[in-house]
């Protein structure tokens, strides 16, 4: 009888096998059947939104809600609207995805034969799709002494910088964080951010400050009285990180003594206490973001080229996909500037809009400011 049982245990064993691998098989063709149905998607994408554009969730709703199966090429944005936008294989692109408007416009505009620039494709649809503002990070002790400053001020539990001029006349004149009260900090106040010669964030900051010091209007007869301005801020800026992906880490990592004030995206720390909750525990309290005002977008932007890149366009509409990309990632999705629901991210601090706001430069500005800051 017992060896009867054991063969029957074994039976049902290697029976339940049996059964378990074939539904693996019908699942695995049922998917290769499925996907071979998708309609594929070549997107030559800018950097900075790596993580959001690979989520499974984002990648689950483009297939299962709207048919697609995107593929992303890494392009930096400088090849984007220089190169011939093609594929390893010679194929053409359904999208391009900047990772900055001013790429975005520039692309639009005919091709620079005189700088070797092939020529382009036509732009069906496309605009604004993921947009977060350049803020700077500093630290509670910092926070308070710009406070007494009346540099920062505090409206509804947000930090603005309400006087830029002032804070960048500061560093300009070398002023010391002893002479605002903080003495556990030595050197110069300043402001960490990339590079703007080698960085797109950092143009798009140093941008900022060009139209803070022209009042807002940028023209060459003001960018040229502000430039030498500008320059000198650079020079006192020192070294600078050419990614700010690295700039945020080293700010977490060394804390006020190490990074007392950076430039970067709102984005970053929504992204940070979503992906690192024991980390951003441990910070969070301490962690002041505060908005320039007026700050400026980074927006990444789209245009399509084909039917197939209208859609994967049109399905930046899908409200699931801007909840995952704003709660997780810190994107805000569509209009710039548009409401959002902020407890939906686990960030103190952060503004329901962004109402005040100024224009990016165009290319050739933004050319003229990074070849004046370069030159020696």
């Amino acid at each position: 009888m017992k060896g009867k049982k054991e063969v029957w245990i074994g039976f049902f064993i290697l029976l339940i096998l049996i059964i378990v691998i074939i539904g693996i098989k019908f699942i695995t063709d049922n998917k290769k059947i499925s996907d071979e149905n998708l309609k594929t998607v070549y997107v030559a994408t800018g950097g900075g939104k790596e993580n959001f554009i690979s989520d499974e969730e984002v990648v689950d709703i483009m297939k299962k809600k709207y048919n697609l199966n995107v593929v992303y090429d890494s392009w930096s944005n400088g090849k984007l609207i220089k190169n011939p936008l093609t594929r390893e294989d010679g194929s053409g692109y359904d999208v391009m995805f900047a990772s900055d408007q001013r790429f975005y416009d520039y692309y639009k505009l005919a091709p620079d034969e005189s700088k070797g620039e092939a020529k382009r494709n036509t732009v069906l649809k496309g605009g604004l799709t993921l947009n977060t503002p350049i803020v700077i990070y500093s630290w509670d002790t910092v926070v308070d002494a710009l406070i007494k400053e009346n540099i920062v001020t505090q409206k509804d539990n947000v930090y603005y910088i309400t006087d830029m001029n002032k804070l960048i006349s500061y560093i300009l004149e070398g002023k010391k964080w002893s002479d605002i009260g903080i003495d556990t900090l030595y050197g110069s106040i300043n402001i960490d951010s990339t590079d703007p010669v080698t960085s797109s964030p950092g143009a798009t900051y140093y941008g900022l400050l060009l139209l803070i010091m022209c009042n807002g209007n940028v023209t060459e007869e003001t960018a040229n009285e502000n430039l030498s301005k500008l320059k000198e801020f650079y020079i006192k800026s020192g070294y600078m990180n050419n990614t700010p992906a690295d700039l945020f880490e080293l700010y977490l990592k060394t804390g006020m003594g190490g990074k007392p004030m950076i430039v970067d995206y709102e984005k970053s720390v929504i992204d940070f206490a979503n992906s690192n909750p024991d980390g951003w525990n441990q910070v969070k309290d301490k962690i002041r973001i505060l908005y320039p005002t007026p700050t400026i977008w980074n927006s990444h932007c789209i245009a399509t080229f084909t039917e197939a890149g209208n859609e994967y366009y049109d399905a930046y509409n899908d409200k699931e996909i801007q909840q995952i990309a704003w709660s997780k990632y810190g994107f805000r999705t569509g209009v710039t500037g548009g409401n959002y629901d902020v407890s939906q991210v686990n960030v103190s601090g952060i503004p329901q809009s962004i109402d005040s706001t100024v224009t990016s430069l165009k290319m050739d500005m933004y050319e003229k400011l990074i070849s004046y800051l370069g030159n020696d």
